[in-house]
């Protein structure tokens, strides 16, 4: 059901992109993996440059690999999200795997305006944006703050300062120790 409605929205995406299904296109028969934590979906690109649902044991040209925090990734920085996947397969399919998914994009206002009207849609769509942006902002925030108190409350984890003066007094122990030995070699 998850996989069905996944190719579903994608399609959806690809239908509003020409040039998404272009680039798309001369790729059709190929089988795309993606994959990450409990995410699994197999997926065939067809002659019209969308994407079918593929059989599970059909193998994959290409598979993606998303990072262990894809979500947390995809609320906070999208773009880093895209840099934390990995490809693998033939450079030709991934990269333009890679290319449409980064610039994929879903006009939210678009299809509620089917539903609500064009006044109603834009300022839902707006509302969203805002909303998502706060909730970004939040996840950052609180990300920070924790980070801030594992450091200097906790000292579950070192400040960088401390840190570097440790990295600093370890690097001249060792050089004074080499200096010892030679010392030593000497006498």
């Amino acid at each position: 059901m998850a996989h069905a409605l996944s190719v579903a929205f994608l399609n959806h995406l690809l239908a509003g992109e020409s040039w998404a299904r272009e680039r798309l296109r001369p790729f059709a028969g190929a089988v795309v993996r993606i994959e990450g934590g409990p995410l699994k979906l197999m997926l065939g690109i067809d002659e019209n440059g969308l994407f079918t649902a593929a059989d599970a044991a059909a193998p994959a040209a290409v598979t993606l690999t998303l990072p262990a925090d894809a979500p947390a990734r995809l609320l906070l920085d999208r773009d880093d999200l895209f840099a934390g996947v990995r490809l693998a397969g033939p450079a030709d399919l991934a990269e333009t795997l890679a290319f449409v998914f980064r610039h994929l994009r879903w006009d939210v206002e678009t299809d509620l305006a089917r539903w609500t009207g064009d006044i109603p849609a834009r300022r839902l769509a707006r509302l969203g944006s805002h909303l998502a942006a706060q909730a970004s902002e939040s996840a950052r925030r609180l990300a920070a703050n924790a980070a801030e108190y594992a450091s200097h409350e906790s000292s579950l984890l070192t400040s960088k300062a401390r840190f570097t003066a440790f990295t600093t007094a370890v690097d001249s122990l060792r050089d004074d120790l080499a200096r010892l030995e030679k010392r030593i070699g000497r006498l």
